[in-house]
């Protein structure tokens, strides 16, 4: 629907027709394929799964199309002993729930130091909890459906397989009993840092908490990914946080720290501040860090 209204917005701005064209098809890898193998092609640009990402790059190859991916993220969001947990709740609600989760740098794991997993699983279960699910026409709705059943069968597969080892269900965890792709926001907490849910990119409202005794241990669970687009990083003092996102082999940091981070790089030895970090666009240009990344 998005890629419609952009194209009917290109031809009402005077863009001659056949020039931008939107082909939608429910045999889409088929047209693609058929596509790929026109000489005329100079360029593909894919944004989507890693497991896609792989086939459309290997059937680029065979004429050496130009491609950029961008491609599955499993973004971490780590919370350190230290941080400001209003804060941290305020960032996980934007990073998680942005079009109901369904974003590819969304946070997808959240790891939470052990000595304040518990308060900050409350919190957020509270929060995700008291979120109103129902149509997006609805101006008071705040989480709308995921985009098709199947999608919506994997996630509460994922959410029963956790459970089932052992992981606790805060909040949500079941179908609403209505019509709709509808999964209601849930979060489970005590999630073995091996389970299969953090392996995959969730796309949806649903946020796994494992818990962690040490930064370098959060570091090490931050790391078990193969795809990296966005990270997470919460603490009061940004030098542990920048060597946190440092560490990071995979996906671009975004630190919160006492304040956005291009006020904190001013203020480094004032750690004992109790201000809130800035969730607003980052006023630096630096390409790793910033409060929060935004799509």
């Amino acid at each position: 629907m998005s890629a419609l209204a952009v194209a009917d917005l290109l031809e009402q701005a005077g863009v001659p027709k056949g020039v931008v064209n939107v082909i939608p098809s429910k045999r889409s890898s088929e047209v693609v394929k058929a596509m790929l193998k026109d000489p005329r092609v100079r360029k593909l640009s894919f944004t989507g799964s890693t497991e896609v990402g792989r086939i459309l790059l290997a059937q680029a190859a065979e004429n050496v199309i130009s491609c950029s991916m961008e491609l599955g993220g499993n973004a971490p969001f780590i919370v350190l002993d230290d941080a400001d947990l209003d804060a941290a709740l305020e960032g996980a609600m934007i990073a998680k729930m942005r079009n109901t989760g369904q974003s590819c740098i969304a946070a997808n794991r959240f790891y939470v130091d052990a000595k304040v997993a518990d308060k900050f699983g409350d919190m957020l279960a509270s929060s995700m909890g008291a979120l109103l699910v129902g149509s997006g026409l609805d101006t008071n709705v705040k989480v709308g459906p995921v985009i098709n059943d199947p999608a919506r069968q994997k996630m509460l597969g994922l959410v029963q397989e956790a459970a089932g080892h052992g992981a606790r269900v805060l909040t949500g965890g079941t179908a609403p009993n209505r019509p709709g792709y509808f999964v209601p926001p849930t979060v489970l907490s005590n999630v073995a840092p091996e389970e299969h849910i953090l392996k995959e990119e969730i796309f949806g409202p649903i946020a796994p908490i494992v818990t962690f005794r040490d930064v370098d241990q959060a570091i090490e669970y931050a790391n078990k990914t193969e795809r990296g687009l966005a990270s997470y990083v919460y603490t009061r003092d940004l030098a542990k946080g920048l060597r946190v996102a440092e560490a990071q082999t995979r996906p671009l940091p975004s630190v919160g720290s006492n304040r956005a981070v291009s006020a904190a790089k001013a203020r480094t030895r004032d750690s004992s501040s109790s201000s809130r970090p800035s969730t607003s666009r980052p006023t630096g240009n630096h390409p790793r860090f910033g409060s929060l990344p935004c799509v």
